[in-house]
């Protein structure tokens, strides 16, 4: 069995989907000294976890990218397609200023998600893999929604831009039916959703990999702490007596 981590923000105002710059570094440090981290359809072993960072906000460049090279890690970033720009002269500062419920409205004005300029060379360092989060960063089961642009154009278009094969596909909002993951899994090879479990491969339970909760950690440690990781056991066993 290994773990996804699933992670947000870095020092945002909405303090469930997000840990502070202090938090999240002791906490990666420790990752380093205890695991190792891969990308989607690497080599597993007992000491494998899977690190994956939602919708490419400005906050993952700007704080986690340098501790990722810092202590040697890898992390999968999930990236919402139609909110990110080529590149940008705003300064780091208005990036970083927007509340969260006011990053998808505002992107043109205050870039408050990565550039494609700052995934290419985040990739080019070999500490990051792209996964696509959609063209819109939409609930995919609801009624109307184009789901040809959100799963198939969205990879199209990343790898585009960024002459990278994506491979993983990560549900907005963990939401999905049968139709949304048959689709997600005709293009993609690993399919993430939200679910406290572990995963005994990468192909998951039931097809899709579940992710444990990184954000709003009370302690560096939170996550691997016994009774914690009897938890995402015992879930595990349930999901697969289920699937």
């Amino acid at each position: 069995m290994f773990s996804v981590v699933m992670y947000h923000h870095i020092n945002s105002d909405d303090l469930p989907l997000s840990n502070s710059d202090e938090m999240i570094e002791t906490h990666l440090r420790l990752i380093s000294e205890r695991y190792v981290t891969v990308f989607p359809g690497e080599a597993l072993s007992q000491k494998s976890i899977c690190l994956t960072f939602d919708d490419a906000y400005y906050d993952f460049y700007h704080y986690v990218f340098p501790l990722l090279q810092k202590y040697n890690l890898k992390a999968l970033l999930a990236v919402p397609v139609a909110y990110i720009l080529d590149d940008t002269d705003i300064d780091s500062a208005k990036r970083l200023s927007l509340k969260h419920h006011d990053i998808y409205e505002n992107f043109k004005e205050f870039a408050p998600f990565c550039t494609y300029s700052e995934l290419r060379e985040m990739i080019r360092s070999g500490h990051i893999a792209i996964a696509s989060h959609s063209m819109n960063h939409v609930n995919l089961t609801q009624e109307g929604i184009n789901l040809d642009e959100e799963i198939v154009n969205s990879k199209h278009l990343l790898e585009e831009k960024l002459g990278f094969r994506v491979d993983s596909f990560v549900l907005p909002y963990g939401k999905y039916n049968d139709v949304v993951v048959a689709l997600a899994q005709e293009y993609y090879s690993y399919t993430f959703r939200i679910g406290n479990a572990l995963n005994p491969s990468w192909d998951g339970i039931g097809g899709l990999l579940y992710r444990i909760k990184g954000d709003s950690l009370k302690t560096p440690n939170e996550l691997f702490s016994p009774l914690k990781q009897l938890g995402f056991w015992i879930k595990t066993l349930v999901k697969i007596v289920k699937s």
